[in-house]
This record gives structure tokens, sequence and C-alpha cells, in this order.
């Protein structure tokens, strides 16, 4: 591929370009990698969880100066991801030893996070010697379905035009369980929480917020409305330990479901919990995991 250029990524640069690169390869079942909220939230969450020291170690490879494919890590910074643009399969063997070379261990391994459909990359990995020690599904909701759990006595929507983000990092704080590991809540990762309501492509405006009858928060489930793709993506959800298996979180997802579902989405993002399955989510999203033999 004469015309194939490659360059290290570019926080200041590339954050923008990155998220258009993933919305115009974007599939349901992820097979030319993440969408495109997947990196700005962990990105934006830097304060908080992502260590972005490292990412002049994210590649980026170009076609006439337009992204074509991109490696990547997450957090931990050993879990290296891949996109890569249909019809570019050719560079998968490249971008696996960019990875295998270059990408940070930090006294570890690295592990390559690839999805089904990623079949050019998986071929390369095994090439190289990795082997597939794990695998897993993700879950989504089609809204050609209907979810309509209702809200329990004793709560109500906080309405978006009164969020507090003070309170909605403590129910996150609470709702992870740091609380248990870490301490009572005292402002620690405030600012990530803001910094997540800034994100360029952040819509926090959509997020569903309960509250008890003290209105303190007891759930809080953040949205990221991606509407070139018609997704509806879920990040995060929780739920304050003291009110769980309530049907908090199934009412916070009915109420997305209804927002979400008149500005046109057609699905929305879940997780692998058997919660997502009882409530109506289906298999949507196999992640595997690979390691070097």
């Amino acid at each position: 591929m004469e015309n194939i250029t490659t360059r290290q990524f570019s926080v200041l640069a590339d954050c923008v370009k990155i998220y258009q690169f993933m919305l115009d390869i974007y599939e349901r079942d992820w097979r030319n990698g993440v969408p495109a909220p997947f990196f700005e939230y962990a990105f934006s969450s830097f304060a908080y969880w992502m260590d972005i020291t490292y990412s002049y170690k994210n590649r980026i490879w170009e076609d006439n100066g337009k992204i074509v494919a991109f490696c990547f890590y997450e957090a931990p910074v050993t879990d290296i991801y891949f996109s890569l643009k249909p019809g570019y399969e050719e560079l998968a063997s490249e971008m696996i030893a960019y990875a295998d070379a270059n990408m940070p261990m930090k006294g570890r391994k690295i592990q390559l996070i690839l999805f089904e459909g990623q079949e050019a990359l998986k071929r390369a990995a095994e090439q190289l010697g990795y082997y597939q020690k794990s695998e897993r599904w993700d879950m989504q909701f089609d809204f050609d379905n209907v979810l309509d759990d209702p809200l329990p006595e004793g709560f109500h929507f906080v309405k978006p035009e009164k969020y507090d983000m003070d309170k909605i990092s403590k129910c996150c704080w609470k709702g992870f369980d740091h609380e248990q590991k870490e301490g009572p809540w005292n402002y620690q990762y405030e600012q990530s929480n803001y910094l997540l309501a800034v994100a360029p492509h952040a819509t926090p405006e959509l997020a569903v917020t309960i509250a008890d009858d003290q209105d303190e928060y007891a759930c809080y489930a953040g949205m990221w409305w991606t509407p070139e793709n018609k997704l509806a993506y879920l990040e995060p959800l929780c739920t304050i330990p003291e009110y769980r298996h309530r049907g908090l979180a199934s009412a916070a997802l009915s109420e997305l479901y209804r927002r979400m579902k008149t500005l046109g989405a057609t699905h929305m993002t879940g997780g692998g919990d058997e919660f997502y399955k009882k409530i109506g989510y289906k298999p949507a999203v196999k992640w595997t995991y690979w390691q070097k033999i």
C-alpha cells in the first residue's frame, strides 16, 4: 500500500480526528474496532483511572492523509486495541508487530483485545506467537424492543437542568465501591467528572440520575449520544450499595431508552453482567483476549 504513512498519536491534534475515524468505521458488533465514545470516555477520565503518559506510543496509519488504522492502549496500559478500516486488512500484520514491539509493558505482558470480525488481526497475532486465552460477550439493547421498568416508590428522577456534579461524583464514588476500599467520599477524583462533562462529544444532559426522598443521589446512568451511528452509549452505570437490588438501574435504563429512542437511537450498549440479560439485552459484541505464548 504505497500511499500509507504512519505517525504517533498527538493528544492536542488527534483526539477529534480519531473520534471521527471511529464514527466512520463503526459497526454494531465492533468488527472494525470500538465505538468513538469508548476512546473519548477513557481519555477524558485520565485524572481518575486512565494513564495518558504513554499516549505517544499510540500509532496512526494514514492513506493520503486520511486515518485508516489506529493502535492504542486503554486501562491498564498493557491492554491494546485496534481500529482498522475495511479494505486495509493488509496493515494487520504491521499493526500487531508494532504493538508487540512498542506498546508499554510495565513489567507485564501486553494483552491484545480483538473483537469478533477482526479476523486479519487475529491471524496476524497468531503468526507472531499470540494465542487466544479467553473471551466474553457484551450485550446491547435493540430499540425495536421495549424497555419500561418502573421507578420504585420513594425515588425520583432529577431534572437535567438541576444536576449537581458534586453529588454525581459522590454517587459514582460510592456506586463503584471506592468507599469500601479507599474511604468515604472527600472529593477524590472530583475533577474527573468535570472533565467528562466538558469532553468534546459528551452529552451529560442526557444522563439519568435517580435520587431518594432526601434528594441524595442513588443511581447514575451516563449517556454519550452518538447520532451518526444511532448509538446510545451507556457509560457509566452505578447504584450506591444501600439501594442496590431495588430496580433503580433498570428504571434508569428504561428512562434512557425513552429519551434516546425519541432522538433516533436504534441500540444501547450495556455490559456482560447477568443484569442486562434479565432486562432484555442480547449478546452483541464478542471480546477476545490474546497473549504471547
